[in-house]
């Protein structure tokens, strides 16, 4: 052929560099003339055909380019190319290039303006027949990109075969390759236009990934589940969750349990194990640790590289709507733990997705966690906010959850968390907020709650921020509910106090009740107090076995009576003696003993006191629901309050020594006929059995500013709860 003008030449020669950033330009149909010409690039290739007419096409000087030309209307809307590779084997497609673009202008425009609530829909990899040809979409944003590619084992992961079409300011890529379909696998090669680097890319919108250590997304076809939780999701759309009974049982997915060779348990196995233990032990919901796909297991699920894809360890999107599904039957919800607060370092996954800072901020004071070694997200940029708001979105909507704690809140709200001098860029105004992560929060409560009704937001937050839980109309961050953890941390470091020097410490006990009502708190005896030399919850608690399991008895009465939601990770329910162990299962065979199932059974017990009686839920976030009766008999250790809610009230004693008190009178909002409803010291439990048993009669005796009184026997470590009638 004769040698190609020095413009076109530079053409073939950015198509063989792999640096093309228009390959629209070149490759396909285009008009020539009075004719038609048709330009594939091949690599490998030893020739080609154009089909349906069998013709030949040209090899371009010697190039990876072939060429057909003739008349236009001899020329079929959607031909097809055969050729022949280096080993004599044949191949067939469509051309990719003949294809208009698919993305929508409206799309592209929400996205860009950080308001897109699905961008899920449009990005990553999907499924589609374009005018009567089957092939998969691809799109990827990589706005500082000079070319991007998909590459996967149908191309041979050679980044010259498919690179993809620009949309313009947008920085959003799309490609449409006919013939690629379900499971096929795929990243993005991605060239910098600032120095020419290549970097392989898993895809943020990935829906399902590999199992690690692989980390190439798969081409998600549509559901095949049916959902069969209409009853549950319509209840849930008018439940009055602020007066409900809400107590979450936490569960990292690869430890719970495992099978007879220690391998991971399915989501569908899981469903099934988890909502007969759940149920039976009368917990509400199950709250997961993250189980967005992430590449390290030591990491829990919180360093996140597939914020759209449940992780394939336990198995297929589709089966974990089916653990979602089933649980909504058997009437549990389920909570995910979701990480916008950060996200990993790995080569694949979101850091300098396209050369640059593009997910996270440039700056490392803005944008690095060094205690973490994790990267923040850049919240002011608005391609980010309308990632993050999908993916919120996309696990709502998608998977039927009920609702997203949210990891790491006072990372996200202040500018120096965790950072000393210097070490930080002040906002706008010189202050310490992060003005960008506020305005995020704020979206994204109100977009979840807006978008999914019913569906909960639960803030991970360990600071005084004022209005976390209070909504954004009056200045609030808009969460459901906020993790006491002030009360937590008081609370195990009284209960860590030997008896004899609990006295000293009564205010640990008491002070909780100053702010109680000052957001909508979930008290929580989490994974993370059970971790890194923390010790397990029953070695946390002082003196010899029989103390400490009557402490940790105790601890749950106090928790469970209350004023606040409650959560309980696994394991701390029947008292493992071990720290938790990411790497395996729970040790269940202590249930054997005598003391682990009488713990077990006291939170069963608990749960479903909790959940029967309105007195102890119905008013959790309102001081209507607590009144103290003393709070000051610091010298015996011993505190007694009411639950007020929905007309009802119970009263509670508990003995922080192991000294039973006879004849300890309490004063009683009314006169005549008490019952001990519950004793946590009951022989059931593994207790003394030492208590009120039967019907007690309160007698019309002022004490402690209420118009009657009773006189108890307060059992050792342990408390009482009364109810009147």
């Amino acid at each position: 052929m004769e040698p190609a003008p020095l413009s076109f030449a530079g053409e073939i020669r950015r198509l063989e560099e792999a640096r093309h950033h228009d390959p629209f330009a070149l490759l396909g149909p285009h008009t020539d003339g009075e004719g038609t010409v048709v330009r594939v690039w091949l690599p490998d290739a030893t020739c080609a055909r154009l089909l349906p007419l069998d013709e030949e096409m040209q090899r371009f000087d010697e190039s990876a380019l072939f060429v057909w030309h003739g008349d236009r209307d001899r020329l079929p809307r959607h031909y097809r190319i055969r050729w022949w590779d280096g080993d004599g084997v044949r191949h067939e497609h469509h051309d990719p290039y003949a294809f208009p673009a698919q993305l929508g202008d409206f799309d592209l425009h929400l996205f860009g303006e950080g308001s897109h609530r699905q961008a899920w829909r449009f990005l990553g990899a999907h499924l589609r027949e374009v005018e009567g040809v089957t092939g998969t979409l691809f799109a990827v944003w990589a706005p500082n990109a000079e070319r991007v590619s998909v590459v996967g084992d149908f191309n041979r992961w050679d980044g010259r075969r498919h690179p993809m079409r620009s949309r313009g300011s947008s920085g959003v890529w799309e490609l449409f390759i006919p013939g690629v379909g379900a499971g096929a696998l795929y990243k993005f090669e991605i060239r910098s236009r600032l120095d020419g680097s290549l970097h392989l890319k898993s895809d943020p919108y990935g829906r399902g990934f590999e199992l690690r250590p692989a980390t190439a997304a798969w081409v998600v076809g549509p559901s095949d589940h049916t959902w069969e939780d209409g009853h549950w999701m319509a209840e849930r759309e008018g439940l009055d969750w602020q007066h409900a009974a809400i107590s979450c049982y936490e569960v990292h997915l690869g430890s719970w349990q495992r099978d007879e060779r220690g391998h991971f348990l399915d989501y569908r196995e899981l469903a099934r194990r988890l909502v007969d233990f759940v149920r039976d032990n009368g917990y509400t919901h199950i709250e997961l640790l993250p189980i967005t796909e992430h590449p390290l297991d030591a990491s829990w699920g919180y360093q996140t590289t597939g914020f759209f894809a449940p992780t394939s360890r336990f198995g297929s999107p589709d089966d974990f709507r089916w653990f979602v599904d089933h649980c909504h039957q058997n009437g549990i919800g389920v909570i995910l733990d979701w990480v916008p607060g950060h996200f990993p370092r790995d080569a694949h996954g979101l850091m300098r997705f396209d050369g640059t800072a593009l997910y996270e901020h440039e700056d490392p004071r803005r944008g690095e966690h060094r205690d973490w070694g994790t990267l923040i997200f850049n919240y002011g940029r608005n391609e980010v906010r309308s990632f993050l708001l999908s993916s919120a979105l996309y696990w709502l909507q998608e998977f039927h959850l009920d609702g997203l704690r949210v990891d790491a809140v006072a990372s996200m709200l202040y500018l120096d968390y965790s950072r000393g001098p210097g070490e930080w860029v002040p906002n706008i105004h010189g202050g310490r907020e992060n003005l960008e992560a506020i305005d995020f929060l704020r979206e994204l409560n109100r977009v979840t709650h807006g978008d999914c009704p019913g569906s909960v937001t639960i803030a991970e937050e360990s600071t005084a921020w004022p209005q976390v839980t209070r909504p954004t109309w009056v200045g609030g961050l808009g969460f459901s509910m906020k993790w006491n953890m002030g009360w937590m941390h008081d609370t195990l470091e009284y209960m860590a106090q030997d008896p004899i020097y609990r006295h000293y410490h009564h205010d640990r006990l008491t002070f909780g009740l100053m702010y109680a009502f000052s957001e909508n708190f979930l008290l929580p005896f989490s994974h993370d107090e059970v971790v890194h030399g923390k010790g397990s919850m029953i070695n946390k608690m002082p003196g010899d076995a029989w103390r400490r399991f009557a402490n940790l008895r105790l601890l749950y009465t106090y928790m469970f009576t209350y004023p606040g939601k409650k959560l309980l990770f696994m394991g701390n329910d029947f008292a493992q003696y071990r720290e938790w162990n990411y790497d395996g299962g729970l040790d269940w065979g202590v249930l054997e003993q005598p003391e682990h199932r009488g713990l077990l059974g006291l939170v069963r017990d608990l749960n479903h006191l909790y959940r029967q009686e309105r007195s102890l839920h119905h008013d959790d976030f309102t001081a209507d629901g607590f009144q103290w009766i003393d709070c000051h008999d610091a010298a015996q250790s011993v505190l007694s309050f009411i639950r007020r809610g929905a007309g009802e009230e119970m009263v509670v004693v508990l003995n922080f020594t192991p000294v039973p008190r006879h004849g300890y009178r309490i004063g009683v909002p009314r006169p005549g006929p008490w019952r001990e409803v519950f004793n946590s010291d009951s022989r059931f439990y593994g207790g003394s059995d030492t208590g009120n048993g039967g019907l007690l009669a309160a007698e019309e005796r002022p004490w402690m500013d209420q118009p009657a009184s009773l006189s108890l026997t307060l059992p050792p470590l342990a408390g009482i709860v009364l109810k009147p009638g």
